[in-house]
């Protein structure tokens, strides 16, 4: 069941306002190779060399262009109605751009963002005017193994599991008008132990209030229910930009008071309304929602709500065939979901890619676990070490507040930090990010380095795609203490522990396995081991390889690779189309059996 304040393509869905202007569709656009536009004037405007459809890049046929050879410089241009307003504000917002970003407004400059995988906005009412207005948009890329680019290939050609790059604008652009004084930003943190939810708000244009009573007497106010049903209120003061309450949700029900839990199996949800007075008179009014929910670390186990969490995972890489990284539309988003819980997996470790966040909005609703991790650069740098840092807490900032991500995931095979085995600059960066986003999210799961080589992580995970069930269960039911105390590397000539760290009794998940290519293996075409010929056969290899982490009574969860084909690349559940490669009830039999060492 969707929440109070579901709107359809909406972006933002923890933080929604009625009045929105969606600017996805067509623009003007040019390719620029010559990077002379700036010299030329194009930010007053320019001849179109071609229409795309935005939010699609260049690069997909969803664009309308479908140009897969690399361009750095692209322009994109846009002609809106605006009607400025006295105290109101209008806000123009990206939700993906990659990878520098410049916008000018009526031929003035904006403002600048850098970095692919977190949004970013734009106050415009300074250069906005009454009628038509010119948006001109410029976006820079590279090929830079500096930067951080996931999957996408920093090379002519794609290769092994590198993909074609995606270029300047991948997620929805739209502009939002506000007040004066509005709520810019929402942390909400729930505390099972008292029954609480932990409200922390940003108000923009109240920043000058501060503690000792200057200027006007501003207010936010929170509703909260569930179920259509008020559970409670509270109002505090808002002091230099900053309001901050707890709230207790227990409530009336059958048998006396409860706190509905978030979880796979129940994704309950509290709806939220905050509003914004000055002197006692509403100016703003937001509708967001939260999970009552609980993750923690204890002996050897992730514990969802104080009881044992089985992990069953499948990686999920968010590639279309049309459009790349960036889903077709909401539905798209929807039938991955649905596709995937009905494969009988309980979960997604969201793999080198920040997604839109509509699909947290449904993983949220629907209740799907999700690992959110961040997309890896590959050469170790200060430039690169500055960039990732600032990249990715804006992520961790960004998606805090929903309930269904369980486990923050910044490093992936060592990519990026390719000597953390030995080298202590690199350890010591992993370990800088931990302890950050530790700041500010104690509640959540940290891996450093999935896969393997782990510095200080809440998780040991390893990642291995031994295609023989039997040898899989001898190598971890017998060898546990060899492979944790790096005499034995599990995979591909890997440790568990990078040097100098030890393994203290950390649940340990085998985060990546399988990769059957089921596929003849034409020219180009790759995955995990032999293909197999038909369904029969893959059936019986996932059955045996994924019983066999079942069988270990230490390993708490799996996640397989993958939900779907991408490019090259063919060993997924479905095709890059979503069709499913196999019987689905088969596969989520085999998901749903009952862990033989406890009740999960």
């Amino acid at each position: 069941m969707a929440t109070k304040s579901y709107i359809r393509d909406y972006p933002r869905p923890q933080l929604v306002r009625p009045a929105w202007q969606n600017l996805n569709g067509a623009w003007d656009f040019a390719f620029d190779d010559e990077d002379s536009g700036l010299a030329a004037g194009w930010t007053d405007g320019f001849a179109a060399q071609k229409q795309i459809a935005v939010p699609f890049t260049y690069e997909t046929k969803l664009s309308g262009i479908e140009d897969t050879a690399r361009h750095d410089h692209i322009w994109y241009q846009k002609q809106v109605d605006l009607k400025p307003e006295a105290g109101k504000r209008i806000l123009l917002h990206f939700e993906g751009s990659d990878y520098v970003t410049r916008v000018w407004i009526n031929g003035r400059y904006v403002g600048s963002h850098e970095g692919g995988y977190e949004r970013f906005s734009f106050d415009i009412t300074p250069y906005a005017k009454d009628g038509a207005n010119r948006i001109v948009v410029k976006v820079d890329d590279s090929f830079s193994t500096e930067q951080a680019r996931g999957k996408q290939r920093w090379r002519k050609e794609s290769f092994a599991c590198w993909y074609v790059q995606t270029t300047g604008i991948w997620k929805t652009v739209w502009l939002e008008t506000v007040p004066d004084v509005y709520v810019k930003g929402l942390k909400m943190t729930p505390d099972l132990s008292a029954d609480e939810i932990r409200i922390e708000a940003e108000i923009a244009g109240a920043e000058d209030v501060s503690a000792a009573g200057a200027g006007k007497e501003i207010m936010l106010k929170a509703d909260i229910s569930f179920a259509d049903e008020p559970v409670a209120c509270a109002a505090v003061r808002v002091y230099d930009g900053k309001a901050s309450l707890r709230i207790n949700v227990s409530h009336s029900a059958d048998f006396g008071y409860q706190v509905h839990r978030w979880s796979p199996l129940d994704p309950a949800l509290y709806d939220l309304k905050l509003t914004v007075s000055e002197d006692g008179t509403p100016v703003d009014e937001v509708l967001s929602y939260f999970g009552m929910r609980d993750i923690r670390i204890e002996k050897g186990n992730v514990l969802l709500n104080g009881a044992p969490l089985y992990q069953r995972l499948i990686l999920d890489q968010g590639y279309w065939k049309d459009s790349g990284l960036t889903a077709p539309d909401e539905d798209a988003l929807v039938e991955d979901i649905d596709k995937i819980q009905k494969l009988g997996f309980n979960g997604v470790r969201k793999h080198m890619k920040v997604e839109d966040e509509r699909f947290l909005y449904w993983a949220d609703v629907k209740g799907l676990l999700v690992w959110s991790e961040m997309a890896a650069f590959y050469t170790f740098t200060d430039d690169a070490v500055q960039k990732y840092t600032k990249e990715w807490m804006e992520v961790v900032r960004q998606n805090y507040s929903h309930p269904s991500i369980i486990t923050w995931t910044p490093f992936n095979e060592s990519w990026g930090v390719p000597e953390i085995k030995t080298d202590a600059r690199q350890q010591h960066f992993t370990e800088a990010i931990y302890y950050l986003t530790k700041s500010f999210d104690s509640m959540r799961p940290v891996i450093t380095n999935d896969g393997w080589e782990h510095t200080i992580s809440d998780i040991i995970t390893l990642h291995d795609y031994e295609e023989d069930g039997e040898t899989f269960l001898t190598r971890y039911l017998n060898h546990k203490d060899e492979i944790m105390d790096d005499e034995i590397y599990h995979s591909r000539f890997k440790s568990a522990m990078a040097d100098g760290f030890d393994y203290h009794g950390q649940p340990v998940i085998i985060s990546e396995y399988g990769g059957i290519a089921f596929s003849a293996k034409g020219s180009g075409e790759w995955g995990y081991g032999n293909a197999v010929a038909d369904e029969d056969a893959f059936v019986r290899r996932y059955d045996k390889i994924t019983s066999a982490i079942r069988n270990v009574p230490y390993i708490v969860g799996f996640c397989y690779t993958q939900v779907s084909d991408v490019q090259q690349e063919v060993n997924g559940l479905m095709t890059m189309d979503r069709d499913f490669k196999v019987t689905p009830e088969k596969i989520a039999k085999i998901n749903e059996k009952k862990n033989p060492f406890s009740n999960c």
